[in-house]
């Protein structure tokens, strides 16, 4: 975590970001013209709860000779503070996993919100019968080990097309994973709240019986100009 944030305001925002779904965040960044959706990654585990936090990244690559000799995600687990989500570049690979029972088991230690894999995991009756939930591409039962190795964490990561930050955040939830940087959290934020609340007030609409085609109408394609 930066030093120049305190954890009780890093507590404050994330209970911010968690009032939102992906799709509200989505449609606020597209308001602001940032990029942060990522296409493809999806709920692994069976439990269903949004998760929303800070990230925490891991970098991993080809197993080669040369690297340190650590269990992927490890140090990312020990540094992590409680509520924050782990984020792993995994350059989209399926043929091998990401993420296992056994770094489920400490992140949830740990205090950790969930995990997010770009690329397979695996374990994943475990990780759900733990209540731990898990983010990523694909499952698969090969393990790392002489596949895949840590390359770095702590550092920038890509996840699909979206480079992602130590400190950025993240939304996970049945839609998918939106990532939102730091120094544009608060502008994300206040747009949310704003379509939200414009939303709401076409569910109330319809749940009083208006007409969907004149609560959909253009408003609704408007929402974003």
């Amino acid at each position: 975590m930066p030093e120049d944030i305190p954890p009780s305001s890093c507590f404050v925002a994330a209970q911010s970001v968690a009032d939102f779904d992906t799709c509200t965040i989505s449609d606020a960044l597209d308001k602001l013209g940032f990029r942060g959706a990522v296409a493809g990654i999806v709920r692994l585990t069976a439990n269903r709860q949004r998760i929303a936090g800070r990230v925490v990244t891991v970098k991993l690559g080809p197993a080669m000779e040369g690297l340190p000799k650590r269990h992927l995600g490890a140090s990312a687990i020990m540094a992590a503070q409680p509520g924050e989500i782990v984020v792993v570049e995994h350059r989209g690979r399926t043929d091998a996993s990401g993420w296992g029972g056994l770094l489920s088991r400490g992140a949830l230690r740990k205090g950790i919100a969930g995990v997010i894999v770009d690329g397979a995991c695996r374990d994943l009756d475990e990780s759900s019968e733990l209540g731990f939930p898990v983010f990523g591409r694909a499952v698969v039962p090969l393990t790392a080990r002489g596949r895949v190795a840590e390359h770095d964490w702590g550092c920038p990561v890509t996840i699909g097309s979206i480079v992602v930050n130590p400190g950025d955040w993240v939304v996970a939830d049945g839609s998918g994973v939106v990532f939102v940087e730091q120094q544009h959290l608060d502008k994300v934020l206040a747009e949310a709240e704003r379509i939200q609340g414009r939303e709401t007030a076409m569910i109330t609409a319809l749940e009083q019986g208006a007409p969907i085609d004149r609560v959909m109408g253009a408003n609704y394609e408007d929402m974003l100009k």
